[in-house]
């Protein structure tokens, strides 16, 4: 029986580009922490036109970009999803995430269900056959109402806001190719991860390399 070592090549694959969304309070901000400390994949990020806040870092943070600068990204058809929030537009730059699923690693990008719908559709083969798109639910809406309730960071006009916005996107979640159901961070934290490492073991991920 041969082992991986023994086969007739070397297995090889490029990187896959992992996408989660969620609705505001099910969890995924407290999941997306838990995960950080692994390096076996590389976090996007993203570029925006607002203004950095005080500790934030070019590059670590956000590419901050002039209005000119994000402009140009869209003219050259270069952002994989982008919108704008608040006067400012935040984007995912497509160019960074290719040569990383070209170099065989694994991206994470933390979009909602709008900018998930764009990077699905994108008309790019590389990122789309790259693409494994997660959402993650809450258990039922009146967690996710105690959640919120729990932040007490919303007044009851924006706190009304969110759950509506949060009944519109749940009802996305049949466009995604996984779902998880939010249960304690470590049951969410090792859930993902399964997906993760079920993800890399398929065999339509591989490609033959002969040994020279």
């Amino acid at each position: 029986m041969n082992t991986p070592t023994d086969l007739p090549f070397r297995p090889r694959r490029s990187g896959l580009l992992f996408v989660i969304s969620a609705p505001s309070g099910a969890g995924k901000s407290t999941l997306l922490q838990g995960i950080r400390h692994f390096g076996d994949f590389l976090y996007s990020v993203s570029c925006t036109t607002r203004n950095p806040r005080p500790g934030e870092r070019n590059g670590e943070d956000y590419h901050f970009l002039t209005r000119a600068q994000f402009e140009e990204e869209i003219a050259n058809a270069n952002l994989l999803e982008y919108a704008e929030v608040h006067g400012n537009f935040y984007g995912t730059r497509k160019d960074a995430i290719k040569d990383h699923l070209k170099n065989g690693s694994d991206v994470l990008v933390d979009v909602d269900v709008q900018g998930a719908r764009s990077i699905r559709h994108c008309g790019d083969a590389e990122i789309t056959s790259a693409l494994v798109d997660i959402f993650l639910a809450p258990p039922s809406m009146e967690i996710l109402t105690q959640r919120l309730h729990k932040r007490g960071t919303e007044t009851p006009e924006q706190l009304q806001l969110r759950l509506h916005n949060a009944l519109l996107e749940m009802a996305c979640w049949r466009e995604y190719q996984y779902l998880i159901v939010s249960g304690s961070p470590e049951q969410d934290q090792k859930q993902f991860r399964a997906l993760m490492e079920s993800e890399r073991l398929r065999i339509s991920r591989f490609q033959k390399e002969p040994q020279p």
